[in-house]
């Protein structure tokens, strides 16, 4: 096969709310919201279908305020809708530089989005359109991590990728040991038994049960997203069980 032609047909892209920070305190930085829009756009005109889940920590944190004695289910909820609120940022610049882009969401606001369907979001992403999925799951108590590996296995996804300020799943924290080992790959058991906190224990076990491939990389690095659907062994690969 070509080194050019991508091998994957359908993935789907899980982007920390906090990645869109940036440089800022809160909110969201558009250089960084540009800059990942290109990287998205030139993998959806390579031809690979493309579903975004983006969680939404840099505007609210649900289980944050439920520490700091706020009920959890209404935390959870303000939560979802900071995920409407970033999904519908990267929608803007996505259609701001050309690329066809549609939010779906788990909770119901139709003003805003269209509801989440599933067949309705595989006939977007055939169509070339990236869609972003919002809300979460549309329940309180799971993570957006959780979200995006539920949704890329309702959509048959081929790749979940999980997009950090890391090159990858580590031993250890690199940054406060220079010495930290970096895993090349990983089986879901190793992850859930070391505790590495690639995803949660709820989205790696679902990626495990439907043997989805799950590759941890660096969202810093610009060109790394083409890189890895051409097939390249950027980051940890989470992939089968353990030896």
């Amino acid at each position: 096969m070509d080194s050019s032609t991508p091998k994957y047909r359908r993935i789907l892209l899980k982007l920390s709310g906090e990645a869109l920070m940036g440089r800022l305190d809160y909110g969201i930085d558009p250089d960084i919201l540009f800059r990942l829009a290109r990287e998205i756009q030139e993998v959806s005109r390579a031809g690979v279908q493309v579903g975004v889940v983006i969680g939404g920590g840099n505007i609210f944190r649900g289980a944050g305020l439920a520490a700091a004695g706020m009920d959890r289910v209404t935390g959870d909820h303000m939560g979802m809708l900071a995920t409407v609120m970033n999904a519908l940022a990267m929608q803007d610049a996505l259609e701001k530089i050309g690329a066809y882009a549609r939010t779906m969401s788990a909770l119901k606001i139709n003003e805003v989005c269209e509801d989440f369907i599933r067949r309705r979001a595989i006939r977007h992403l055939e169509k070339g359109r990236v869609t972003l999925f919002a809300a979460g799951t549309g329940n309180p108590f799971f993570t957006t991590d959780s979200a995006a590996a539920l949704r890329a296995v309702e959509i048959s996804a081929e790749l979940l990728l999980k997009a950090t300020k890391v090159d990858g799943v580590y031993d250890s924290d690199p940054k406060k040991n220079p010495d930290a080992r970096r895993y090349e790959r990983l089986s879901y058991e190793d992850v859930i038994s070391q505790d590495l906190k690639v995803m949660d224990t709820a989205a790696i076990a679902l990626c495990r049960d439907y043997d989805l491939p799950l590759r941890v990389y660096d969202m810093s690095r610009e060109g790394d997203l083409m890189r890895i659907v051409r097939g390249e062994p950027i980051g940890t690969l989470v992939q089968g069980r353990a030896a």
